[in-house]
């Protein structure tokens, strides 16, 4: 009686991995998917250069294009590369144990160069530097001006100087998020920026901590 019962637990075993298999790899199923997420690419793309108002449809085509293209790219890079591709080792700039978070951005910074180059020489054929900083603004959702007010709040006695340098370091991140899948991600690029402009706070006669302190006390 035992050994049917095993038997018959291992059947079952075997049929489930069998079904799990089939749908892991259904290839219509990973086409379907897909296609569907190719289309939300496209629609993203639309929704951005409509913003513009641009009045060129072949060049309302081509911009669509080039953003769609590199949003493709950008997660096609993503989903092949998981954090699994990264050792778990350590950060040797602080000895600290690399997250999975620290572990996915090696593995995704890791693209090729051509994905942002691409994407941006792309959207300069067709657009200006104001309408090019409105497309990067949308993929980051405001992360520049809204950081930048953050500072403001902060430091309210900021600087022109000690302002511009900051956006500008904001305006890096900006950027080099556009390479990025999600806004985990892309938060993590703008933290890396955000940590360069604390230091430059604090080399330029402030105290970063205290200020931050205060200002929470103070809300």
């Amino acid at each position: 009686m035992k050994k049917i019962y095993l038997l018959l637990v291992f059947i079952f075993c075997l049929n489930l991995s069998e079904i799990y298999a089939q749908i892991k790899t259904d290839p219509d199923d990973v086409s379907q998917r897909r296609a569907k997420s190719n289309q939300d690419q496209q629609a993203k793309a639309k929704e951005w250069v409509a913003s513009l108002e641009l009045k060129d449809e072949a060049r309302i085509t081509r911009v669509e294009n080039v953003i769609t293209t590199h949003l493709i790219a950008v997660r096609d890079w993503h989903n092949s590369h998981p954090y699994t591709q990264v050792p778990a080792g350590i950060n040797p700039k602080t000895g600290d144990k690399l997250s999975e978070l620290d572990r996915r951005m090696i593995a995704h910074s890791a693209k090729p160069d051509s994905i942002h180059q691409n994407f941006m020489e792309g959207l300069r054929k067709d657009l200006n530097e104001e309408q090019v900083i409105a497309i990067l603004d949308k993929y980051t959702v405001g992360k520049v001006d809204f950081t930048m007010k953050g500072y403001h709040a902060i430091v309210p006695d900021l600087t022109d100087e000690e302002a511009q340098h900051i956006r500008g370091l904001l305006e890096e991140a900006r950027e080099r998020s556009v390479d990025y899948k999600n806004m985990e991600e892309i938060s993590a690029i703008f933290e890396i920026y955000k940590t360069k402009a604390e230091s430059y706070l604090n080399s330029n006669g402030r105290n970063w901590r205290q200020l931050y302190k205060d200002f929470v006390n103070k809300n």
